[in-house]
């Protein structure tokens, strides 16, 4: 709903598409029920007398060959390619091949804000349009459906409730965003549950994400959307962010994160379901065309009504509150954000407003045709 732009740091472009490689970078974790500032999770270590007793009911561990592993994972992957207007900025990722006919898995930083997204399939090197079939922001995942495709190789998705502990794991996507044959790093999984806060790259916004498996593997750019395969080549999970130079500053081997697959899989049924939650989106976006934040006491601001969008063409301005959409109460932002989350461009929503100078009123506005976000 809320119109967002791609702002591309210095160091993030890459030459003749000003493309940001996407990647979210871990720069703030979660630990318990404390919030503090760290730019690594420490080494993950068995409680005292509990590793030789909890290992001996496990069987040992299985090698990985690296070389093996990424020739069985690579012809399932596609290299991502996005742009959006007004000058064609973008970003370029991964992404894993669910169906023959042509449904992606990838992350949703990775088309946030896109106007067209681009796919070129590794295995047979074919260059397809897609579209964005759904996805949902707080689980960083999104689903995709590639134009024309068929016969397509497609991934063996594997099981990550039965992923362990320093269990050895490869992350293979476009590292660098320059296509071809995707590029490959080992890692030893260091946490099944992390948490982390993620710094987007490409327009600088920052969410927070639970659940991710962390590897200790030096993740990059590019990657993001590709997969996280184990020693039997089936996938078990999703590329989504790195520790990045936060980890080298304080002279730490940077980590990876990943969304585990089982989590991935859930938001691709729903978005298969047809039906949408306040979290995952399915079909094409729907936006208000406002900048918005939360008003005191309830309500979301208006900060900016954005010219041509609906919001402006409806009459609201900078400062309005919108309290209510189709007779539901809006207490904050992120209530008004789902609330357009399940709606379709082009329907009609009526919004009630308090003025700036407390006059309320009701305003009819046809949602139009916006951006994944």
């Amino acid at each position: 709903m809320d119109d967002e732009r791609h702002r591309v740091p210095e160091g993030q472009r890459v030459s003749g598409g000003g493309r940001a490689l996407a990647l979210l970078f871990a720069v703030v974790l979660a630990v318990a029920a404390f919030f503090g500032c760290r730019g690594e999770l420490s080494e993950w270590t068995w409680p005292s007398g509990a590793d030789d007793s909890a290992s001996a009911l496990l069987e040992p561990l299985p090698p990985l060959d690296p070389a093996a592993v990424a020739q069985a994972v690579q012809p399932a992957l596609v290299n991502i390619s996005t742009s959006s207007r007004p000058f064609g900025l973008g970003a370029a990722g991964s992404g894993i091949v669910l169906t023959t006919d042509g449904q992606v898995l990838t992350s949703h930083h990775v088309v946030k804000g896109a106007d067209t997204v681009t796919v070129t399939d590794v295995g047979n090197g074919t260059v397809y349009d897609a579209r964005v079939l759904g996805y949902d922001s707080s689980a960083d995942i999104a689903l995709l459906e590639l134009s024309g495709a068929a016969d397509l190789m497609i991934a063996r998705v594997g099981n990550s409730a039965d992923l362990r502990m320093h269990e050895q794991v490869l992350a293979i996507g476009n590292a660098g965003g320059t296509g071809g044959t995707p590029t490959s790093v080992q890692g030893d999984i260091t946490d099944l549950s992390s948490t982390i806060v993620a710094l987007n790259t490409s327009d600088l916004t920052r969410k927070s994400l639970t659940g991710m498996v962390e590897i200790a593997a030096p993740v990059t750019a590019g990657q993001s959307g590709g997969a996280l395969a184990d020693p039997g080549g089936t996938v078990v999970g999703v590329i989504t962010a790195a520790s990045g130079e936060t980890a080298r500053e304080v002279g730490r081997t940077p980590n990876g994160y990943a969304v585990p697959i089982d989590t991935a899989m859930r938001v691709v049924d729903q978005i298969r379901s047809g039906t949408p939650t306040e979290t995952v989106h399915i079909g094409p976006t729907a936006t208000l065309g406002v900048l918005i934040s939360d008003a005191k006491p309830n309500g979301a601001r208006v900060d900016v009504a954005l010219y041509g969008l609906p919001a402006y063409a409806a009459g609201l301005i900078d400062g309005d509150v919108i309290t209510s959409i189709d007779g539901r109460d809006i207490t904050n932002a992120k209530a008004l954000r789902a609330a357009i989350n399940v709606h379709k461009p082009y329907d009609t929503v009526l919004l009630g407003v308090t003025g700036v100078g407390g006059a309320q009123r009701t305003v009819s506005v046809v949602l139009a045709l916006g951006t994944p976000n």
